[in-house]
């Protein structure tokens, strides 16, 4: 029989696809995305390029398995899942991301997989994977940044206090994310303040049921994950011959990272932040701004606008469940 629960979800998966596709378009039809791809276009091509674009697609694969690798593991006092549904569910989220700020909307598309009864447990158990990353951003980012500001680095805000200021800012918030992520009880607390929240009590004690030691695995986790794509960044770098050493690009590339998380943005905006970032902590050291956008443009297309098609796609045709058992 068809419900009302089965009519909103078909809703909703058409809604994510069309959105998805709309929003898709506009960022690659937007001056930058057109002339990030007239100029990949004419590049020469030898067989070498190609070769390492396509080692930088494969870290994507790699990038998004991890991912789905560390989220089936937090799931385990959830639902038990499997390795491929696992990965469809990953890569279906990064679609629901596309119209949610600083792709904070993924946690829906994964676990619309699990069972109706397990999602909102699922979710709060996706958060603090979310927070596992995030902290990793901050901690290497703002490592960078101290680094880039010590050893008298170029810049493109003022030396002396403003520098400071800022690296103390990222130390304090470093601090406060690992504090909730090593302490879920307290960032269970926290939610459970916010007056809609209270009622999930139940579902929510899920965060009390990791152990230290679980929560440092996730964490290992995510930290290979974040060294995979800036990896990526870093060689796009290279491939584009942006002007920047490779030592350069590796403490640049965590503080572009940490502005693009930091920055509230939608994937439709995410593209200008993340060139304007590239752009204005490469340039003081060297870089000309055609290659490093090129390399932004092809990184992001590589890591989330492929997954993003591909996820709308799952999602449209994926067997979700709409009544528990």
């Amino acid at each position: 029989m068809w419900s009302v629960g089965r009519t909103l979800l078909v809703l909703f998966r058409w809604g994510v696809f069309l959105l998805a596709c709309a929003f898709l378009y506009a960022q690659l039809s937007a001056p930058k995305g057109t002339a990030a791809l007239d100029a990949l276009m004419a590049l020469p091509r030898p067989f070498f390029w190609w070769a390492q674009l396509a080692g930088i697609t494969v870290l994507m694969v790699l990038n998004w398995g991890i991912e789905s690798y560390k989220w089936r593991w937090l799931m385990r006092p959830v639902e038990l899942i499997g390795r491929r549904q696992a990965f469809l569910a990953t890569v279906a989220g990064t679609s629901v991301s596309l119209i949610t700020p600083n792709r904070t909307g993924e946690f829906v598309g994964r676990v619309l997989f699990l069972a109706p009864e397990n999602r909102v447990a699922g979710a709060f158990a996706t958060a603090l994977g979310g927070i596992a990353q995030f902290v990793v951003t901050l901690v290497v980012g703002g490592a960078s940044l101290a680094v880039m500001h010590l050893a008298g680095l170029a810049l493109p805000w003022p030396m002396g206090w403003s520098s400071t200021a800022l690296v103390s800012l990222t130390a304090l918030v470093t601090v406060g994310a690992l504090v909730l992520y090593f302490q879920p009880g307290i960032l269970r607390q926290l939610l459970l303040s916010i007056p809609f929240l209270r009622r999930m009590e139940r579902t929510s004690a899920v965060l009390n049921g990791y152990e230290q030691d679980e929560l440092m695995h996730v964490l290992v986790l995510s930290a290979v994950r974040y060294m995979v794509f800036s990896l990526q960044f870093v060689w796009a770098l290279g491939l584009f011959e942006s002007g920047v050493t490779t030592g350069e690009a590796m403490l640049a590339v965590p503080v572009i990272y940490l502005v693009a998380t930091v920055v509230p943005t939608v994937l439709l905006t995410e593209l200008g932040v993340r060139g304007s970032a590239s752009v204005g902590l490469l340039l003081p050291l060297g870089a000309a701004a055609a290659p490093v956008l090129l390399a932004t443009f092809t990184v992001w297309a590589i890591n989330l606008v492929l997954p993003a098609l591909a996820g709308s796609v799952i999602l449209l045709f994926a067997r979700i469940r709409t009544r528990g058992t």
